[in-house]
């Protein structure tokens, strides 16, 4: 009797947010970066990317991804390249174990859900990419390390493949022209430093303008001040992160974060023709981060920004009164502080008061362009579950459009 059995796997992913960016690729094809760079792997109860991966004889004959309810298109050389190689582990396997089920050679269907705005600067395809490339991987039982899966999930999504690790996360930018050394490794683990903490504020869910493929490579191709940031810069704050989160030293790991997200953002502007991620609602995030540092009398929170407006704050527990108290007295009023996290938090209307003397004009500028505020602290790499998205019959279940 034929085989019509449906294989699953489920699996979710965190989101990554850098403090040492990666922006410009000397190899677009392969996902190859110009420089290496050092992320925060951010808690799953906060922000996730939940996969199931299945394949079965009995599936039409294409592949196929349902992501938050909509079809995405799977011909794209990122998820072929992630397809491609996943099979070609597994048809290893079945090679060496002749009893084993062909499942190389089954069809995919993929069913994912986000639980915050794809494509909105939150990092959306690093979760995205680790969760399929875990996902399949556990489905075709890969004995592959999380190292190793990180070469195939950064031909997805370069930032993807600091997604498969938990807690500070290098990816070493490599010298190889076919990117066998350009890899993901852990640098700490969560549990190294527990209380790291981030506030993230949203400024806009929407669909950014410039797409960071496409501005990286304008930036590689037009930027002066480029060479210097990828070949002299990065490498010696690559040392100096690394040395800050094995010492636990908040104060050079705050400070190295916010040069590097600056000298990232001016390359961006030294592009032709310039590219804004950052807008005024951004810079009044900045104006309020240094009054925070400036009246604790020393730093005590660090901003950040990716390739969009959304300013993600990092800082300790242990000065959550400061930073996150500041922000719930300013922006208690919007959604995401309804959560666990959100409800221990005591508003500090001290430190608003003081704030509002030297910033006003920023807190007014945040009051009025913040949507919502998303906190969250250091977390754990993909997590395998049993909650799947796909029933028995191979047929989505709970199918929903949170988010796109």
């Amino acid at each position: 009797m034929a085989d019509t059995k449906v294989y699953r796997a489920s699996t979710t992913a965190p989101v990554n947010i850098a403090v040492i960016k990666y922006w410009g690729k000397r190899d677009p094809k392969l996902n190859l970066p110009t420089n290496s760079s050092l992320s925060v792997t951010l808690s799953q109860s906060d922000l996730r990317t939940h996969t199931t991966a299945s394949c079965s004889p009995s599936y039409p004959t294409s592949d196929s991804l349902l992501l938050n309810g909509s079809p995405q298109d799977v011909l794209g050389a990122r998820t072929q390249a992630c397809f491609r190689e996943l099979r070609s582990l597994r048809q290893s396997l079945e090679a060496s174990n002749p009893s084993l089920p062909k499942l190389s050679s089954y069809p995919l269907k993929i069913v994912s859900e986000n639980n915050f705005p794809t494509a909105a600067g939150l990092a959306s395809s690093a979760a995205g990419f680790a969760a399929l490339v875990r996902a399949i991987a556990d489905l075709y039982e890969l004995p592959a390390s999380p190292t190793e899966l990180s070469k195939i999930a950064r031909q997805g999504s370069g930032s993807a493949c600091r997604s498969l690790f938990g807690g500070y996360v290098g990816w070493d930018k490599g010298t190889a022209a076919d990117g066998s050394d350009s890899m993901a490794y852990e640098v700490a683990p969560a549990a190294h430093w527990p209380t790291m903490r981030a506030v993230i504020l949203v400024v806009s869910a929407a669909k950014k303008g410039v797409s960071s493929t496409a501005g990286m490579q304008t930036t590689v191709a037009t930027s002066s001040l480029f060479p210097a940031r990828a070949n002299e810069t990065v490498p010696r704050r690559m040392k100096e992160m690394e040395a800050a989160v094995k010492a636990k030293d908040f104060e050079t790991f705050a400070k190295v974060t916010m040069r590097d997200s600056n000298s990232f953002h001016a390359t961006c502007l030294d592009t032709e023709p310039p590219i804004f991620y950052l807008n005024d609602v951004s810079r009044a995030a900045i104006k309020v981060v240094e009054e925070v540092n400036k009246k604790a009398g020393k730093t005590v929170a660090a901003y950040t920004f990716d390739a969009g407006p959304n300013a993600v704050i990092y800082y300790l527990e242990e000065s959550e009164k400061e930073v996150a108290g500041l922000f719930k007295a300013m922006l208690g009023e919007k959604e995401g502080w309804e959560g666990a996290r959100g409800s221990k938090i005591e508003a500090n209307k001290t430190a608003l008061e003081a704030a509002e003397k030297e910033a006003g004009v920023a807190i007014a500028g945040l009051k009025e362009g913040v949507a919502r505020v998303i906190l969250t602290g250091v977390g754990e790499g993909p997590l395998k579950t049993e909650e799947t998205l796909i029933d028995e019959k191979g047929e989505p279940v709970n199918a929903v459009t949170n988010g796109s």
